[in-house]
């Protein structure tokens, strides 16, 4: 490959990288945690991408304190945001089950989530913030639960920290790798990209392999499943 696209490729990486660590630190950590928020309440989680936001923000990282910052403002938006799904599952659950948007992600999903959690408890809730659906389905579920708040906070807020460190760590090493190497290694930008696509790609597997191990607590009994 020609020397002048190589580089090219890492003016454009590094315009990018540039452009997102323009914005000021606390200004970018809290807009992170208002995503996440988003992402985790209701069934907002659907439709905007917290594992986007979380690599993108994290590539930002210059510092051990925005480090830790960036991941308990990631840590704390998910809580507020599932904390809010489990209120409104405990106040209006069964209103947001027969709602357009309820019924648009289906009754299997929604018993596939009842019937999961009434197997596994809070292991549902702890493996549900990896899962796709689940993580916005297993809040408001819980709420319509007998479960706890305090029962249900101790165990997503452990998976909502392993998550928040996982993304940042990976976002924050590619980029931070990536600028020491940028000015002396040409093809710095396609290691950063192949980092990221590797991680991503190890997420899918990782997260596939889980759902298939825990698939088998989430069918309900034939006759269960033939009246939903």
């Amino acid at each position: 490959m020609p020397v002048n696209r190589i580089g090219g490729v890492n003016d454009l990486l590094g315009s990018l990288l540039d452009l997102v660590q323009s914005v000021d630190p606390v200004l970018r950590t809290l807009l992170a945690g208002l995503a996440m928020v988003l992402e985790t309440s209701v069934l907002l989680g659907l439709v905007v991408p917290g594992d986007t936001v979380a690599i993108v923000s994290s590539t930002a990282v210059a510092t051990p304190s925005e480090f830790v910052a960036l991941i308990a403002a990631l840590m704390i938006g998910a809580l507020v945001g599932e904390s809010v799904g489990f209120a409104l599952g405990r106040r209006f659950g069964p209103a947001i089950r027969r709602s357009a948007v309820g019924r648009r992600l289906g009754e299997r999903n929604w018993v596939r989530a009842e019937t999961y959690l009434a197997r596994r408890g809070g292991i549902a809730v702890f493996v549900s913030r990896f899962l796709p659906v689940l993580h916005s389905l297993i809040p408001l579920t819980v709420g319509m639960s007998p479960m706890r708040y305090r029962t249900f906070l101790a165990w997503t807020a452990p998976a909502c920290l392993l998550w928040s460190t996982a993304y940042v760590s990976v976002g924050a090493g590619a980029a931070g790798g990536y600028r020491e190497v940028a000015d002396r290694l040409h093809g710095a930008g396609y290691l950063f990209v192949a980092a990221i696509v590797v991680f991503a790609v190890a997420v899918v597997v990782i997260k596939r392999i889980v759902h298939s191990r825990e698939e088998r607590h989430m069918t309900p009994p034939p006759e269960d499943d033939a009246e939903a």
